[in-house]
């Protein structure tokens, strides 16, 4: 909510400015969608199709059954905060209607390897074969390489809206976790010396594993900036030194 986002009108042009230069545009709806808020959130998706959006990345399972049929062919990306740690949630993405899956950040390399590997088990509810239908048979992987790796499970935290009212899960996050605490134990203060962002797990830095990355059979990879690169805050601290 703090960006300085583009708007639904700046869509076309930015969209023709990629495909001319041969880059894929993708648009994160990428929040819990209350009830009230499904006709603008189809509204959205209408903006998106109709500026030439290659792919919506979504949280929200209800925003992968949108209708009409004609939203229901646009290419759906699951987002690395449905919190996808397995092949079933895999596959539940695909029923759902997804063609790609963004891992959770807290997956190891083994569990990447073990989720791209495993067989695909039978859908209660085949898809069947469509010129129309984006799904495949099974789901190309992407991961996070760089960015923040939240306290809470891939961004599923309740903690800013807890102490501040603020909910992370609605564009609003305090990063309570990158601010520096103390530590009391038993009723008496422990010395930290300069530890003091305890709740801070730093960034990922994943360009030295990228090969083993690859041999588990990730398809595509994240890189986010988000408001990084603009902070200035003291809260910032801790939040980009090496691991």
């Amino acid at each position: 909510m703090r960006a300085n986002n583009f708007t639904g009108a700046d869509l076309p042009k930015l969209m023709e400015f990629l495909h001319r230069r041969g880059v894929r545009g993708y648009v994160t709806l990428n929040t819990l969608v209350f009830e009230n808020e499904l006709a603008d959130a189809e509204k959205y998706l209408r903006t998106m199709i109709s500026a030439g959006v290659d792919a919506v990345v979504v949280q929200d399972a209800g925003i992968c059954r949108p209708d009409p049929p004609a939203l229901a062919r646009f290419p759906i990306h699951a987002s690395t905060q449905m919190t996808i740690t397995s092949a079933a949630g895999v596959e539940f993405a695909r029923e759902l209607g997804c063609c790609l899956v963004v891992l959770a950040r807290e997956c190891s390399i083994k569990e990447i390897e073990k989720i791209s590997r495993e067989p695909r088990a039978e859908s209660r509810e085949p898809v069947q074969p469509s010129t129309l239908d984006p799904r495949p048979s099974t789901l190309p992987l992407e991961v996070f390489i760089h960015g923040a790796l939240c306290i809470a499970y891939s961004g599923q935290c309740l903690t800013s809206e807890a102490l501040g009212g603020r909910s992370a899960n609605r564009g609003e996050c305090a990063q309570a976790c990158r601010m520096p605490y103390e530590l009391v134990s038993d009723g008496k203060l422990v010395p930290l010396g300069d530890r003091k962002y305890l709740l801070s797990p730093q960034d990922l830095a994943g360009l030295e594993v990228l090969s083993e990355l690859i041999r588990a059979g990730v398809a595509s990879l994240k890189i986010e900036g988000r408001l990084n690169h603009r902070s200035t805050s003291p809260t910032s601290r801790g939040f980009t030194g090496r691991r």
